[in-house]
């Protein structure tokens, strides 16, 4: 029996450590706009894990090894086109990555738009993109992070998500709930992945269709095309996308990267000739793949 007991203790440990990993954004009764219903989560892997109709949005946070770790973290979002989120290729392999670089990785399950569970649902996936940021913020120090070290990364829709906190962090779209929601949204910094970035003649169609619906107002198509959103308190912004990209045209980047040069926000933008769309950490092709070193090298160039 002394001989199983390590192992047991070992094992028991690792069931705590794994379950801390993952935080609710919300408790469980004040989850805003959120409509009852029956609907619950779906999980499907494949060569990917897609994750949809998101009911509890959470923070995955994965930690490097403290003594590692350089106090900075990125808050991911996952793109899918706002219907899915393709969780571990633009999520939980992107924080691997960060951890390896010493950065804290914290993959955002946020809600999709859907009429059934939600009221407004255009707000939501920026309700739940606020309350991550703070809610990062507040446990910087549980972290091991540093306050004003905190950047965000999304990729497709994941970076029209990214984008819309980066320009929209001080609207009001939730009541305050508790001590975190007095923390500031606004990221430190921002990476955007060959971003879904207007609501316009060059958006990605499903993305918008998903978010604001099929017979969108011209207000609200204006109030989500973040090129026409940027102001000077927009944070620093690192840009990749593929010239090649029939999903999202490469416009979205150039169309931001525009914004954020006019309105004298430090801003950097690679742009491939080929890639096409989604590819992630592009570990199969030698070119594509430098832009998670660039990004690197940007990120410790703000310090």
């Amino acid at each position: 029996m002394k001989s199983l007991a390590l192992p047991i203790v070992l094992i028991f440990i690792g069931q705590i450590m794994a379950q801390d990993t993952i935080m609710p954004l919300w408790p469980k009764d004040k989850i805003p706009n959120k409509i009852a219903s029956n609907e619950s989560e779906v999980r499907k892997l494949d060569e990917i894990l897609v994750v949809s109709k998101v009911q509890e949005p959470t923070l995955e946070v994965y930690l490097p090894a403290k003594r590692n770790a350089n106090g900075e973290a990125m808050l991911i979002f996952p793109g899918g086109g706002y219907g899915v989120l393709a969780y571990d290729w633009e999520g939980t392999d992107i924080a691997k990555y960060l951890n390896g670089k010493g950065i804290a990785g914290v993959v955002v399950k946020y809600r999709l738009p859907s009429d059934k569970t939600q009221k407004e649902k255009q707000n939501v996936p920026l309700i739940d993109a606020q309350r991550a940021l703070r809610l990062v913020r507040f446990h910087a120090k549980k972290f091991n992070i540093s306050h004003d070290k905190i950047g965000i990364i999304g990729f497709s829709a994941g970076g029209h998500l990214a984008s819309t906190l980066g320009t929209h962090f001080d609207d009001l779209v939730y009541d305050s709930i508790d001590a975190a929601d007095k923390e500031s949204a606004r990221p430190d910094f921002m990476v955007l992945g060959y971003p879904v970035i207007s609501m316009g003649l060059m958006t990605h169609r499903g993305s918008k269709n998903n978010l604001l619906g099929n017979n969108a107002t011209q207000k609200l198509q204006y109030h989500f095309s973040n090129e026409k959103q940027v102001t000077a308190n927009t944070p620093p912004t690192f840009l990749f996308h593929a010239t090649d990209d029939n999903a999202v045209p490469v416009e979205n980047s150039l169309l931001f990267y525009k914004a954020l040069k006019d309105k004298g926000v430090s801003a950097t933008m690679h742009l491939y000739p080929t890639g096409g769309h989604g590819f992630s950490l592009a570990l199969n092709d030698p070119y594509l793949r430098g832009w998670t070193a660039l990004m690197y090298d940007w990120i410790e160039s703000l310090d």
